[in-house]
């Protein structure tokens, strides 16, 4: 088997080649942050959400760390600090799983199935199961306000060239304003 490192580099790259925009962080490869969108035929379709990643010393043999950076109405992810109640990622974490398991499967899944009687956010499990219209309303309140495009905003070096730019500018950038840096 191959070192920890080694493998935290093949996994990291994997999920880079695969339709996933990845932004790491201070050129390490512990830390970064995927643009993650909601899944097809879901009340999170159309959103996209930034996900911290953040991989201890020990993966593949120890989970990551994940959570989402842009607020996200659902039981299972707190809505301040971003977490994630996810029982593959939290307690039943194997090395037989990867990156891409965590953005193809795993967050789909939560997204798709969510558990209100395991939850993080106590008001969002407790409206899912008395009132589920009010619940989805509010699922589709917060996609559009916190992870539509552009919701996300641009990553946080990139705040200060938009005080640059007059309001005329801001508005005609469309996708340039969130683009971000190329990867390298």
């Amino acid at each position: 088997m191959s070192s920890p490192s080694k493998r935290r580099e093949m996994d990291l790259m994997k999920l880079m080649m695969s339709d996933y925009k990845v932004e790491v962080v201070n050129d390490g490869m512990q830390e970064f942050f995927v643009d993650f969108n909601g899944p097809k035929d879901s009340l999170y379709q159309g959103g996209v959400w930034k996900i911290r990643v953040e991989l201890p010393d020990a993966y593949p043999y120890k989970s990551p760390s994940i959570g989402f950076v842009n607020k996200i109405y659902h039981p299972n992810v707190d809505e301040m600090s971003g977490s994630v109640c996810l029982d593959v990622i939290n307690q039943t974490w194997s090395p037989m799983f990867d990156l891409v398991n965590v953005f193809e499967v795993f967050l789909p899944q939560l997204l798709l199935y969510p558990n209100p009687s395991d939850p993080l956010n106590g008001e969002a499990a407790s409206l899912m199961m008395q009132d589920k219209i009010a619940y989805e309303l509010r699922v589709k309140e917060y996609c559009e306000k916190y992870a539509k495009q552009g919701a996300a905003g641009p990553p946080p070096e990139e705040n200060s060239s938009d005080d640059e730019l007059s309001d005329d500018e801001k508005s005609d950038s469309g996708d340039e304003a969130v683009v971000g840096k190329p990867d390298l």
